[in-house]
C-alpha cells in the first residue's frame, strides 16, 4: 500500500502564515486559525508543506488502504483559500445554499476570500463536519 504523502510537520504555522506577502490572505489565515481552532478544540499543525489542519483521525478503507488525516483545515493557494470540509458537501445543501461565491472540489471549499462567503455559514459547515468525522471515525 502506498503511503500518506501528506503527513503532519513541525514547521512553525505562525512563521508560515507570516510569510504570506498577500495582506488580505494573510489576515483570512489568521481568522481561519482562530476559527478552525475553536471549533476543533485543537491547536494548528502543518500537514506537508502548505496545508493546516486541526485535530486528526485515522481511516481505514474495504481496500485495505488506511492512514490519518486532520479534522478540518486549510491551505492559502496562490488563487483562493483552499477550505477542507472533510466530511464532503454533499450532506449540506441548504448550508451550501447560504455561504455565498465559491467553487467545490471532492472536501475541499474555494474561495477568494472570506468576505465573498457568510462566516456564520462557514462556521455551521465546519461544525458540522467536524461533528460527523468525529463520530463516523470515533472506533477507529
Amino acid at each position: 500500500m502506498a503511503e500518506n504523502k501528506t503527513k503532519p510537520t513541525r514547521q512553525d504555522v505562525t512563521a508560515f502564515i507570516a510569510a504570506i506577502e498577500d495582506q488580505r490572505k494573510r489576515a483570512d489565515c489568521l481568522e481561519l486559525l482562530s476559527l478552525m481552532g475553536g471549533i476543533t478544540g485543537e491547536p494548528p499543525v502543518m500537514w506537508g508543506p502548505g496545508m493546516i489542519g486541526f485535530g486528526n483521525y485515522h481511516y481505514k478503507y474495504a481496500s485495505g488502504r488506511e492512514g490519518d488525516f486532520f479534522l478540518a483545515g486549510f491551505s492559502p493557494r496562490k488563487r483562493a483559500l483552499s477550505i477542507y470540509v472533510m466530511s464532503g458537501f454533499d450532506t449540506h445543501p441548504a448550508l451550501m445554499e447560504k455561504l455565498g461565491k465559491f467553487k467545490t472540489g471532492k472536501s475541499c471549499l474555494y474561495v477568494s476570500n472570506l468576505d465573498d462567503i457568510d462566516r456564520g455559514v462557514l462556521t455551521r459547515l465546519l461544525t458540522e463536519s467536524v461533528a460527523h468525522m468525529r463520530k463516523k471515525y470515533a472506533a477507529s
